[in-house]
């Protein structure tokens, strides 16, 4: 006569409750159902437009590094050009000034002034790490910013860490 198997033990999380967590981490990005994603607080600067003021900046010097690394390595243009293009895209969605789609002809003045590394490949690693960095940082600064904008910073903080494995994954 055989004898029933012992029941299964599960082991880890089960799917019910993995999708319920990422059910409510969608929550916490920022859907909100008020309309107001202005965050204006009467007549003094908001987080939110500060933040989105340095979020622009942030692109836009990360823009800088992008023409400084293009200046003085010119062999990196198919590489770096259409990650370029998108964080001229990124600065302009935040409400920088950024505009020129591409900068492999003439690097902005500033750019001039950005240290770039002597190697191609360490100019690369160092864009990757800037991008690495600057995604993290905006990942971190979600939280505390009204829906609209959250997302806004969201999908540019993921662009950016696409952009860090596009930089680095040349390399393997």
């Amino acid at each position: 006569m055989p004898f029933p198997s012992p029941p299964r033990t599960l082991v880890g999380p089960r799917r019910r409750s993995l999708l319920a967590s990422a059910a409510g981490a969608a929550l916490l990005v920022g859907c909100s159902t008020d309309g107001d994603d202005s965050g204006t607080t009467g007549g003094s600067e908001s987080a939110a437009e500060h933040a989105r003021a340095r979020a622009a900046a942030d692109s836009e010097t990360l823009l800088q590094r992008y023409d400084a690394a293009l200046a003085a390595h010119p062999t990196l243009a198919d590489r770096l050009d259409p990650l370029r293009a998108e964080v001229v895209r990124h600065a302009a969605a935040f409400g920088g000034s950024s505009s020129t789609p591409s900068a492999t002809a003439t690097a902005s003045p500033s750019a001039s002034a950005t240290a770039v590394p002597a190697t191609p490949s360490d100019t690369l690693a160092g864009l990757a790490a800037t991008e690495r960095a600057l995604a993290d940082r905006r990942a971190k600064s979600l939280l505390d910013l009204p829906g609209e904008l959250a997302r806004l910073l969201a999908s540019v903080a993921a662009a950016g860490a696409a952009h860090a494995y596009l930089l680095t994954e040349g390399a393997k």
